[in-house]
């Protein structure tokens, strides 16, 4: 039986390391996928660092910046899944469809989302996704980051309403908003 977990955070706030230590403690083989592409020196340096976090901890790890759900499903010897970060994932979304003239707005967000969520169910074991909550500070100041910080919000609900549980980590502390006893 499948089993979903959502955690959610600002920049900086632990919700990653908080994610890797709650995988590990469900034991059994695990694997780490990485939406993050690498386009600058400085988010190289980010994906090595969070590379070494995992260093030594029986991590598998695999980079799909799109298609998560076809990935997902391709992941047989795993029990466990981590996903970091969807926050990037509806990035790396809005800007391929952008490559091909393509409209990506809600109704894309929300398949995409439905998409992942039934990959999630048919998930063996336990999966957990890492996301940023974006909607709280200054409203951007331009149409396409409006846009981007929508998107990420309703992707965020959406898988939010079907998760198991969902975590909120603020300042290294984690915080439940959904736990599966509710």
């Amino acid at each position: 039986m499948s089993t979903f977990t959502l955690v959610t955070g600002g920049a900086r706030s632990g919700k990653s390391s908080y994610a890797l230590e709650q995988c590990e403690e469900q034991g059994g083989n695990r694997c780490f996928i990485a939406t993050c592409p690498v386009i600058d020196p400085e988010m190289d340096d980010r994906i090595r660092a969070h590379k070494l976090e995992r260093q030594g901890r029986n991590w598998h790890s695999i980079e799909e910046e799109v298609n998560l759900a076809a990935k997902l499903d391709e992941l047989h010897q795993s029990q466990v899944v981590l996903i970091d970060c969807l926050t990037l994932w509806v990035n790396n979304l809005m800007y391929r469809s952008s490559q091909v003239q393509k409209t990506f707005g809600e109704q894309e967000i929300k398949a995409e989302a439905e998409k992942l969520l039934e990959a999630i169910e048919r998930f063996p074991g336990h999966v957990c996704c890492v996301t940023n909550e974006v909607g709280l500070g200054i409203v951007p100041d331009n149409a396409l980051a409006r846009k981007y910080r929508d998107l990420v919000g309703s992707c965020n609900r959406y898988l939010a309403k079907n998760a198991d549980e969902v975590i909120l980590v603020s300042c290294g502390i984690p915080l439940a908003l959904k736990s599966r006893s509710n």
